[in-house]
């Protein structure tokens, strides 16, 4: 196998990607280009530039990808009312495919032939990485540690960074803390007391988003403006798509607003459970289908309610890139050609509702179904060939059965 020269590396500055980091250089003997992503995670992310710096690293890659990870990844999956198991908002699997983009096109112009990535041999994101990768760009070769070196315990990880003078932080160094990702979209929490479903979540848990017992007495209206699917306005006010979230996020969590334990069924094989934060994001699914409700004709909703299941096990799975994928959206984008307008929505104790919503383009006529007489011709006799018709298959199965 031609040696590698230079390696690409997913790192957040946290003690395993730096662990991991260190590992590389030993391991490979060459050049690692450090890449992170900001995604809208909420932490500093010099502090991540001065580890790799101290570890000599010559090519350090900060990226704000907020706009484009909200605009290109967020909203698409939006516009399907994406949810996987009928619950998650799909907060982690959505980022992966565009931190693959990325590592794909940095390895490119650096010249590296390979990219590594600090998931378990566990867990979900190892498969959505490397499938990103598999379809952004096959000749690139593919580094997991957790898969390949000899550390097979926390006690063992620690000893590592002893060894090698790698930083650990006091709140590192005692039980093995919650496994937290965020980014604009949501907030997971997993491990310590939550891997056992029996055990009731402790408050301490949640981040983003205040118990909806203690959120205001006081409802809360807002108005969310669309057009061909997207949120484009809050209240009135134009704003970009990651200040949009940013917005929404706030104004949730202030209400308590998109809460979810839930233990779901990884792609892998085994069942995990995860305390998920949304507030946002919760908020726009519900607005969506507000506005969905008054644009999209019967036959076109319900067929994107059957695909919709598919479309979040695809993003799941780590099929971002897939054909299938592409295929899907397709279709779905086209059905928000004329989903556009307002909706008005309550926020109040953990619940975002809509209470009104309007469109130039709305399909609902309140002359067809007033009633009241009607400006518009129905004759009432119709219905009666049209319910005798859609009888007639169960009449001849009543009679056949004996009925």
């Amino acid at each position: 196998m031609a040696k590698i020269e230079k390696i690409v590396l997913s790192y957040s500055g946290g003690l395993d990607t730096s662990i991991i980091l260190k590992w590389l250089q030993e391991t490979y003997g060459c050049e690692v280009v450090t890449f992170t992503a900001d995604l809208g995670q909420g932490e500093e992310l010099e502090p991540a530039r001065a580890k790799a710096e101290m570890s000599g690293v010559k090519d350090i890659r900060i990226v704000d990808l907020r706009e484009e990870f909200v605009s290109d990844f967020v909203f698409p999956m939006l516009r399907a009312n994406a949810l996987y198991e009928g619950q998650y908002l799909l907060g982690s699997s959505i980022a992966r495919p565009l931190i693959a983009k990325h590592l794909v096109g940095i390895a490119r112009e650096v010249g590296a032939h390979a990219i590594a990535h600090g998931a378990t041999g566990k867990g979900n994101d190892q498969v959505r990485f490397e499938l990103a990768v598999n379809a952004l760009d096959p000749s690139i070769k593919i580094i997991a540690p957790w898969r390949q070196w000899n550390i097979r315990s926390r006690m063992q990880l620690l000893e590592y960074a002893e060894k090698h003078h790698i930083p650990v932080p006091s709140d590192k160094r005692g039980e093995a803390p919650f496994s937290i990702d965020a980014n604009l979209l949501h907030t997971s929490t997993e491990g310590k007391i939550l891997e056992n479903p029996a055990e009731v979540a402790p408050d301490h848990v949640y981040q983003r988003t205040v118990d909806p017992v203690d959120a205001p007495d006081t409802p809360e209206i807002i108005t969310i403006g669309f057009e061909r699917g997207d949120p484009v306005s809050v209240n009135g006010k134009s704003m970009t798509p990651a200040a949009l979230l940013t917005e929404l996020n706030g104004l949730g969590g202030r209400h308590g607003i998109g809460r979810l334990d839930l233990v779901e069924n990884r792609f892998i094989g085994m069942k995990s459970r995860g305390i998920y934060e949304t507030p946002g994001g919760t908020i726009l699914l519900t607005a969506h289908r507000g506005i969905e409700s008054i644009t999209l004709d019967r036959a076109a909703a319900h067929l994107k309610d059957e695909i919709m299941p598919r479309y979040a096990e695809l993003i799941y799975n780590g099929l971002w890139f897939a054909p299938e994928r592409e295929m899907l959206q397709a279709l779905i984008d086209q059905s928000q050609t004329f989903v556009s307008g307002e909706v008005t929505l309550r926020l109040y104790k953990g619940s975002a509702s809509v209470i009104s919503s309007t469109s130039p383009l709305s399909l609902y006529s309140a002359d067809l179904v007033t009633f009241e007489e009607s400006a518009i011709a129905y004759d009432h006799h119709d219905a009666e060939g049209f319910i005798r018709l859609n009888g007639l298959r169960l009449r001849s199965w009543a009679a056949r059965n004996g009925r």
